[in-house]
């Protein structure tokens, strides 16, 4: 049974329209990602869930509850911005006490729960600071605070991590993520970042144009896109139309095919029909472009030594995975 649910949901701004009867449900406990690209319409669905933006038509259910015509005070829902929004004259103490004194709780409670949720998100020695005596990543985390300390009972994360650099951005998903765990706390977390969604999520709804074109678990949706927007957001997947497919392969194609750079193996071979035309270093992964039927592919290969790099111009084998291999929309 789900613990929230949005049934035939519509937002419009003017003559556009956001999204139009988007059905989406939430179990208890579980880690929902909204992933696609800006102006998918995954933010507003958020701030809708949330009671800061009106919706034209439809309803929010949160625990067996209709909350769509609640003011945001009334939901019992938490949400963190990508801009950290704390008060430049209150201490990181202050900030996160901030909800429970707007809910008039009182002082000994309010102390108690503030020191624990700064342990929490491990901030308990910095409760005497300012905001500007913080680092982006502490900041984040006073944000994160301030809405734990209310106790949701939804959390929603509006692009939290977009402003951090990559380091710290990795290491505040994962205490996020296990936050989220020890607490049992129902989240939905929005993003375009698809590391972030895969790594995070226990299942994803990827958008796009105001409509869910997929959710499922991040194995599903990684191996086994839908259409090709799915296959060619999530993975970097190589889109060849029939034509393109039959002559790499060698046989008919009859539709769009989709196949994963990591997928396709490369040996060189001087009598080999591919040739490499360039290649990118991407840390651990080196990513080349080949050439073979007159069809360009990425390619992606493990870094393993700089003496397994194939130069621009060597010409290769291509190894094609058939199981690899998807039909796509």
């Amino acid at each position: 049974m789900s613990f929230m649910s949005v049934d035939n949901l519509h937002k419009r701004y003017g003559g556009t329209s956001v999204f139009t009867d988007i059905n989406l449900s939430v179990a208890q406990g579980e880690f929902v990602t909204l992933l696609g690209p800006s102006g998918c319409g995954k933010s507003t669905l958020l701030r809708c869930i949330a009671g800061l933006t009106a919706v034209d038509s439809g309803s929010i259910l949160l625990a067996g509850q209709n909350i769509t015509a609640q003011s945001p005070q009334q939901r019992g829902i938490g949400m963190v911005f990508q801009s950290y929004a704390l008060f430049p004259n209150m201490t990181v103490e202050q900030n996160a006490a901030f909800g429970l004194r707007m809910q008039k709780v009182n002082s000994t409670e309010r102390r108690q729960r503030v020191a624990e949720v700064l342990k929490l998100v491990e901030l308990d020695s910095f409760a005497g600071r300012y905001p500007h005596q913080l680092s982006g990543g502490q900041s984040q985390r006073v944000a994160l605070a301030r809405s734990l300390v209310t106790r949701p009972r939804l959390l929603l994360l509006d692009e939290p991590l977009s402003a951090l650099d990559a380091r710290i951005r990795r290491h505040l998903r994962e205490q996020i993520r296990a936050i989220q765990q020890e607490l049992g706390l129902t989240t939905l977390f929005v993003t375009h970042d698809q590391e972030e969604a895969l790594t995070l999520s226990d299942r994803i709804v990827l958008m796009n144009k105001g409509q869910i074109v997929q959710s499922g678990d991040a194995q599903s949706l990684y191996t086994a896109p839908v259409d090709a927007f799915a296959a060619g957001f999530i993975g970097n997947y190589n889109l060849l139309d029939a034509a393109s497919a039959s002559r790499l392969l060698g046989r008919p194609a009859s539709g769009q095919l989709a196949i994963r750079p990591e997928a396709i193996g490369l040996v060189p071979d001087a009598e080999g029909q591919a040739q490499i035309l360039g290649h990118s270093l991407l840390g651990n992964v080196i990513r080349y472009r080949v050439e073979a039927q007159g069809v360009t592919l990425r390619v992606d290969v493990l870094n393993r030594a700089a003496s397994d790099l194939y130069a621009d111009g060597t010409r290769v084998r291509l190894l094609i995975d058939p199981a690899a291999l998807r039909e796509v929309a």
